[in-house]
């Protein structure tokens, strides 16, 4: 019994290595547990994880609150971080909890999450939330069809005011020519005639100096 004792003792001192381990290197558990998108029969869980664990899946336990239901989801090599719940009984009270997978094993289960799912009636019917769908994309449709008009017309009215401006430009430089040149037909003849020549007066001969032949004999 002794050397029993004596072979046992170290494999159960490996073993409580390996689980301490384990235990350690199990990442830690979600946070910011929220149910959203409630309806009759369906709700959307998401979560967080801390940053810097390695986290390859996770695991839901959701249960009804009376006990009658209990399910168990699993999924790995995924990185979600949010899973739609389906098949939920309506005008019913469910706890969730949430568990991350890594590689090493789970975390310990998140924080209960108490939720309500609604009645069948409070639940829109399908073809209106589709006809919802369809207007609200109609309507973001013409937004961008009128925003893109608005600056088309934008565009347009720039372009009409500076041909409008360059015509009255040009309209004030022909105008200005044109005062110029009236104002130079305008002038007096005087400035641009010739001096006549003074009439009315003898012209005077020049006077020849007489003449004086000497004959010689």
């Amino acid at each position: 019994m002794a050397r029993f004792s004596a072979y046992l003792n170290p494999v159960l001192v490996l073993f409580s290595c390996d689980l301490c381990l384990v235990r350690t290197n199990r990442p830690p558990s979600p946070v910011n547990v929220t149910v959203t998108q409630l309806k009759a029969n369906s709700a959307t869980v998401s979560w967080d994880v801390p940053e810097g664990d390695v986290v390859i899946g996770y695991a839901i336990l959701q249960q009804r609150q009376d006990g009658q239901m209990q399910r168990f989801i699993r999924e790995v090599n995924t990185t979600n971080r949010a899973c739609v719940l389906w098949d939920l009984a309506e005008d019913a009270d469910y706890v969730i909890q949430v568990q991350s997978i890594g590689l090493y094993g789970e975390s310990q289960a998140s924080k209960r999450v108490h939720f309500r799912t609604l009645k069948e009636t409070d639940r829109l019917p399908s073809n209106s939330s589709n006809q919802g769908d369809i207007t609200m994309e109609g309507l973001d449709k013409d937004r961008q069809l009128q925003t893109g008009e608005i600056i088309i017309i934008v565009a347009v009215l720039l372009m009409w005011a500076a041909v409008i401006a360059l015509f009255c430009r040009q309209y004030d430089i022909i105008k200005d020519n044109d005062s110029n040149n009236n104002k130079e037909k305008t002038k007096p003849s005087s400035e641009h005639s010739t001096p006549e020549r003074p009439t009315g007066g003898l012209l005077r001969s020049k006077k020849k100096s007489p003449s004086v032949n000497i004959i010689e004999v």
